[in-house]
């Protein structure tokens, strides 16, 4: 694929890709989407069950097998380099919107908070988290994490190097802010049905379990480097009382989330 074609398939892998995380927030509040989490016939729990944990199971498979580096040396024998992680962003697009389509839903309420000030409250933390989870993305390498910048090198004629391991900003708090990001999302609801706590504690546990597989991986890239970082900087909860980081760099690259 020419280097104006890649440009153009990045794109459109990227707009994708926030498309399906846009579609995320309706999906999880019930807002102005047309399936929501708790949105359609329910059926029988038994099977809203089963095919819930298939969907979580389906997004975990595929989150994670093509971010481990054996794929993706196999992986580009087939696509090429510069469009190996647009690819990926799409096939996570896809697969989000696989989950947004097929999700059964389980209304049952878990829990109900009428209390303004309170619902007001978990609003507020579910906002938070958006606004943490892109954020991060701009902490690191932005256009990088998604794609943009390797089919823009390419289309330049440039050659392309992964960004550095830095630190800056969040990660001088937790070393995935990312994650804390969405934990707020998942779980920061005044309306919490038995659908949504099914996906709220199916993502969140695929995350821990990623998380280690991932830190395997960077410590592979990086050495001692990452080595002192993971001992000096909690994993997702910040701690309390804190004075930072002892890094002092700019930013910090994690390519495989």
């Amino acid at each position: 694929m020419g280097g104006l074609m890649g440009m153009i398939y990045g794109g459109v892998c990227y707009v994708a890709f926030h498309a399906a995380f846009l579609y995320l927030v309706g999906f999880l509040t019930n807002f102005y989407v047309p399936k929501s989490i708790d949105g359609g016939a329910a059926g029988g729990t038994a099977v809203a069950v089963a095919v819930d944990l298939a969907l979580i199971a389906l997004f975990g498979l595929q989150h994670s097998v093509m971010a481990r580096p054996a794929f993706k040396t196999w992986w580009t024998r087939i696509v090429p380099d510069t469009l190996e992680r647009s690819t990926y962003v799409l096939a996570t697009s896809l697969v989000l919107g696989v989950i947004y389509g097929l999700w059964q839903p389980l209304p049952h309420v878990v829990w109900h908070v009428d209390h303004a000030a309170a619902r007001g409250m978990l609003w507020t933390l579910f906002a938070l988290g958006n606004l943490v989870v892109v954020a991060a993305t701009f902490m690191i390498d932005h256009f990088d994490l998604l794609g943009l910048r390797q089919v823009y090198l390419r289309w330049r004629g440039q050659r392309y190097s992964a960004p550095p391991f830095r630190v800056a900003w969040l990660y001088r708090v937790v070393r995935h802010p990312l994650y804390l990001g969405f934990f707020l999302v998942f779980w920061a609801t005044p309306d919490m049905s038995v659908g949504h706590l099914l996906f709220a504690a199916g993502m969140s546990a695929y995350i821990l379990v990623a998380v280690r597989y991932e830190e395997r991986d960077l410590v592979t890239a990086f050495g001692d480097t990452y080595e002192r970082y993971r001992e000096a900087v909690p994993m997702v909860v910040p701690r309390i009382a804190r004075k930072g980081c002892p890094f002092h760099a700019a930013s910090k690259s994690a390519r495989s989330h």
